[in-house]
């Protein structure tokens, strides 16, 4: 997961479970459509005084001991069994839980030749709601950074063809306890982790170009049938599902 959707319509569009003022901040989030490593998302998170608030973070999770707003690893998603134990993310998993409401996310289906990408959603069309780590990271001269990444993990319910592996969707009230802090191991979490009935269909190859974002990204192609560029493109390896570089 390399790019995902995040436009949420209304508070009917989200799954039922969340407090009601929670769903209209997030229904009120200006919509976007191709949110990419660098990018600004919306994400439920503790406050300090330990209320659940919606707060804007770039994707990509900087760790507070990082000497630049910024890190040479990719950490737009972490391993859910190896984050406790990661230099980068284990403050964050200690005391930093968040979840990213999303509309969808794209996925490169490798198995076609030449691979192209799905999207991923719902059936049901409502959110996905995926598990995730923030940190908060401040310079010496007051500059100031909060940032988050994507827990993943093997996941069977994504669709074939796309390979079982992807984000750790929860239901709200998981979320919730999530949150507050229930969940202390990646076991805990995991079994409590609950991924709806998902679809993907064949988006355009357009999402590739992170200056694009509009709805027309999700509109489904006839890979057969779609004339595919040659050209090589300045963004294809940000749009490429490459695997994670970890610390």
């Amino acid at each position: 997961m390399r790019r995902f959707a995040q436009a949420i319509a209304d508070s009917e569009s989200l799954p039922a479970g969340l407090p009601a003022a929670l769903a209209r901040t997030l229904a009120a989030a200006p919509d976007h459509y191709n949110i990419a490593k660098g990018g600004v998302a919306t994400v439920l998170a503790r406050d300090h005084d330990g209320s659940i608030a919606v707060a804007d973070m770039v994707w990509g999770l900087v760790p507070r001991w990082s000497k630049e707003p910024a890190t040479p690893y990719t950490t737009v998603t972490a391993r859910l069994d190896r984050a406790p134990r990661s230099r980068i993310y284990a403050q964050a998993w200690a005391q930093r839980p968040c979840v990213l409401p999303m509309t969808g996310y794209y996925k490169w289906d490798r198995e076609r030749r030449p691979p192209w990408p799905l999207f991923v959603q719902r059936k049901d069309g409502l959110a996905l709601l995926a598990a995730g780590l923030w940190e908060h990271w401040e310079s010496d001269d007051g500059q100031q950074l909060d940032s988050f990444t994507v827990l993943t993990g093997p996941n069977s319910a994504i669709p074939s063809p796309l390979t079982p592996d992807g984000p750790i969707f929860i239901a709200p009230a998981t979320a919730l306890d999530w949150l507050s802090g229930a969940f202390q191991t990646p076991a805990a979490l995991r079994t409590h982790a609950s991924t709806p009935a998902l679809e993907a269909y064949p988006v355009s190859r357009a999402f590739r170009d992170p200056s694009r974002d509009d709805y027309t990204l999700l509109e489904p192609v006839d890979p057969d049938t779609t004339v595919a560029s040659t050209e090589p493109q300045p963004w294809d390896g940000d749009g490429w599902d490459e695997r994670d570089a970890e610390a």
